[in-house]
């Protein structure tokens, strides 16, 4: 890409746009965020190492990194659509933040988060952060990625996913309410704020993008090729899964600390038990 067409491209107003659909779909988003970063206030130090997994264009490094100055992350995904959002309108932050591009339906993607860790002097993270992603893994690959995930998080590490972890079968009722909630208040705010839909954005960012830079076309190819691996293994485990899984991988304490019906913020930590801390 020469300079001209980076210059071209609005990142930031793109990232923006990202942020604008993404909370139409989940309005407490943010406070879904904050609840997240409290929870590494409390437990942690300030000099924390993360992982940022399936980042997208990097949502939860780019408000971790504002809060904790001292912190660092390693940001993984597949996209390379928001993947490259993220590289150019987030950078490194004064090398702050690595970008990986690795699936993780692959078991090597282990392998060059390991690298990243020993260039920050970190044999494993302090922390693991999700939102909005891992549902979309089948069973038996989020059970590995937890197992993958218990090695690479220290004794007393911690991982909290923030996603939608549906009731059990079991509990229709409780199944019904969160569907018709999640649809009440998606229509609610499509009403009151307008914007534009998840599917109006990734037409409008590949039609704009291209428009300014035809090289980018590979970016959109790769993501249409995934997408569709992706509709193929559409998953959504529920919650008494997700814990069961934790706890194989060495996750000690395993509960939900934030709740809105299905939408969740878990909290796993890892070995002994983490005592507050005074930053």
């Amino acid at each position: 890409m020469t300079t001209d067409q980076t210059a071209a491209i609005d990142w930031q107003h793109w990232l923006q746009r990202w942020d604008a659909q993404q909370t139409r779909y989940l309005p407490e988003r943010e406070e879904r965020f904050t609840v997240m970063l409290d929870t590494l206030d409390a437990l942690l130090s300030v000099d924390f190492v993360a992982l940022d997994l399936a980042c997208g264009p990097g949502a939860i490094s780019q408000r971790l990194l504002a809060r904790f100055p001292e912190a660092r992350t390693i940001a993984l995904d597949y996209n390379p659509v928001l993947l490259h959002l993220g590289r150019q309108a987030l950078g490194t932050l004064d090398g702050r933040i690595s970008w990986i591009t690795q699936s993780l339906t692959e078991p090597g993607w282990v392998e060059p988060v390991q690298v990243a860790l020993e260039q920050l002097g970190r044999p494993q993270f302090d922390a693991v952060l999700s939102t909005t992603a891992l549902h979309w893994l089948p069973i038996e690959h989020l059970t590995r990625v937890y197992n993958q995930l218990g090695a690479l998080v220290r004794s007393g590490g911690l991982l909290l996913n923030g996603d939608h972890m549906a009731y059990p079968a079991a509990l229709p009722a409780f199944r019904e309410l969160a569907r018709r909630s999640e649809t009440a208040r998606q229509q609610a705010v499509f009403q009151e704020q307008g914007g534009e839909d998840y599917r109006q954005w990734w037409e409008a960012i590949e039609q704009g993008w291209l428009a300014a830079d035809p090289t980018l076309q590979p970016l959109f190819d790769a993501y249409h090729a995934n997408e569709q691996v992706r509709r193929r293994e559409f998953s959504e485990p529920i919650l008494p899964v997700h814990c069961a899984a934790l706890a194989d991988a060495g996750f000690t304490q395993v509960d939900t600390i934030w709740q809105r019906y299905d939408d969740r913020v878990l909290l796993a930590i890892r070995g002994e038990p983490t005592a507050l801390v005074q930053n």
